[in-house]
């Protein structure tokens, strides 16, 4: 079994808004160019994507996606499911079908167990902290995707798509408490529209 691309392209695309201050909205070019996906195959994953209430469309010339708290709050399994529904190792092992070589089947149990297995692991990894790790090169290197989000003096012009920043304070990186918060903080641009 292996992902489709379009579950792996949307999964880059949930940390890596989720990586970013909450509120930004980012074009469709800058994302795609940010998670290397084509523009063009990006478009159905990001309607998927927003139509699942994951993300939020934002139309117009300052259009653009902008993560949502279901998103933020989304497992790794529930991202892949949004995109190409359940997954299943093998057609014996989902309900209401059934194998007429079940009860004699010696496959059947390794089926079941690794099915259990790899949800388990996909429902454990959250979009939030695999974006908290992320989230170390948020406001330096172009590694980070989004060095067009840097901060800068509000004498010059703001990045395209963003109006105008203020500030830039340290924070808890999104979905995280506690100790973990203080060893996740990244810095966050406060945005102005």
């Amino acid at each position: 079994m292996q992902l489709t691309r379009a579950a792996d392209y949307a999964i880059r695309v949930m940390i890596h808004l989720s990586t970013l201050p909450e509120g930004i909205i980012v074009p469709k070019g800058r994302l795609a160019k940010a998670v290397e996906v084509p523009e063009s195959f990006l478009s159905k994953i990001l309607q998927t994507l927003a139509r699942s209430g994951m993300i939020q469309a934002r139309r117009g010339v300052d259009g653009g996606f902008s993560l949502l708290e279901r998103g933020a709050n989304a497992t790794l399994l529930e991202v892949v499911e949004v995109i190409d529904g359940p997954i299943v190792l093998n057609i014996c092992i989902t309900e209401g079908t059934s194998c007429s070589r079940h009860p004699q089947c010696p496959a059947h149990q390794v089926w079941m167990e690794a099915q259990k297995a790899m949800l388990a692991v996909l429902s454990a990894a959250s979009i939030a902290t695999l974006a908290s790790g992320a989230a170390g090169g948020l406001v330096s290197g172009p590694s980070s995707g989004v060095n067009n989000l840097l901060p800068y003096e509000s004498s010059q012009s703001a990045p395209q798509g963003i109006t105008r920043c203020t500030t830039l304070t340290p924070t808890p990186a999104r979905g995280t408490t506690g100790a973990a918060a203080k060893s996740h903080t990244q810095h966050q641009l406060k945005i102005m529209e």
